[in-house]
């Protein structure tokens, strides 16, 4: 009987060494371990310390910031396909611009600056404007994975990064990216049918609406960790912008990892790509033990 192929063995060995980095930055620091690196205190402690009235401004905030993404998501929906997509998969990749995330951790970094001078009393102001930037760089990071932006799904997988970001620190923590990523698999498919069926006109139907609230409940928490992180006293503009430049480059990130993932289970298909990510997973586990005896 022929031996049963390994999982990683179906990955070519650049694929798997893409899917290695994705894991990487998938299963990374939470944010608020990222956030008080670059404060030097436990977010956990200037959390305790937000007025009861911060929650609610954080959410009402989210919700604006979230629907201004989704506005923009929609707003060219079913473009022309630009010229140099067409052709051969691997051509049509080399041909892609890469993701210019500097340039997005610049202008948020520039609305951090502004934030951290006027703390809890700018965040209406900006995030709206924070998060639409972020979207945009997700965007770029998706379209630099061959994600055709023409698509309703492919925006809403977009829009999703908001509430894949805080995965790690949920109660799906044991389980991981494919976990956390299931959770809005259905929403998304539903939600992404409406909007291509229905266009500008899918904004307020329910499945859209179930979508957005799973999002702005898991993307809430990150936003209160950032507020946070800008609670403290005489924060000043550098600092501000410090911390916004943690909290955009947390979501590149998970844009980062997400999108190379759909992009090598477009090659290979969902089932190698899990099992490979998997036996990545417990390679590291295994080393880590090694390391440790």
């Amino acid at each position: 009987m022929e031996p049963i192929p390994n999982a990683e063995s179906i990955l070519d060995p650049e694929d798997l060494a893409t899917l290695a980095l994705a894991r990487q930055a998938l299963e990374t620091q939470p944010l608020a371990m990222k956030l008080a690196g670059a404060i030097g205190m436990p977010i956990e402690r200037l959390l305790a310390r937000l007025p009861a009235s911060a929650h609610d401004t954080v959410a009402d905030a989210t919700r604006r910031a979230l629907d201004a993404s989704l506005r923009a998501a929609v707003a060219t929906l079913g473009e022309p396909k630009p010229a140099s997509a067409g052709g051969d998969t691997g051509k049509r990749r080399s041909a892609i611009a890469k993701p210019r995330d500097w340039l997005h951790k610049v202008a948020v970094a520039t609305t951090g600056a502004a934030g951290g001078a006027f703390g809890l009393l700018a965040l209406p102001a900006e995030l709206p404007v924070t998060t639409t930037l972020m979207f945009r760089s997700i965007c770029d990071i998706a379209r630099s994975e061959g994600e055709d932006l023409r698509e309703a799904e492919a925006r809403l997988q977009c829009l999703a990064i908001f509430g894949m970001g805080s995965h790690i620190q949920d109660e799906e923590a044991d389980f991981g990216y494919f976990i956390a990523r299931g959770a809005l698999a259905q929403a998304i498919s539903k939600a992404s049918s409406e909007l291509a069926s229905k266009g500008v006109a899918a904004h307020g139907t329910p499945a859209l609406v179930r979508l957005m609230n799973v999002i702005a409940a898991r993307f809430s928490t990150q936003v209160s960790e950032q507020v946070a992180a800008k609670s403290i006293p005489a924060i000043g503009a550098v600092l501000g912008a410090a911390i916004n430049t943690v909290f955009i480059d947390h979501f590149q990130q998970t844009a980062h990892g997400h999108f190379a993932v759909r992009r090598l289970e477009r090659r290979y298909g969902s089932p190698a790509v899990q099992a490979a990510y998997r036996a990545i997973e417990s390679t590291s586990m295994g080393r880590a033990t090694r390391s440790r005896a």
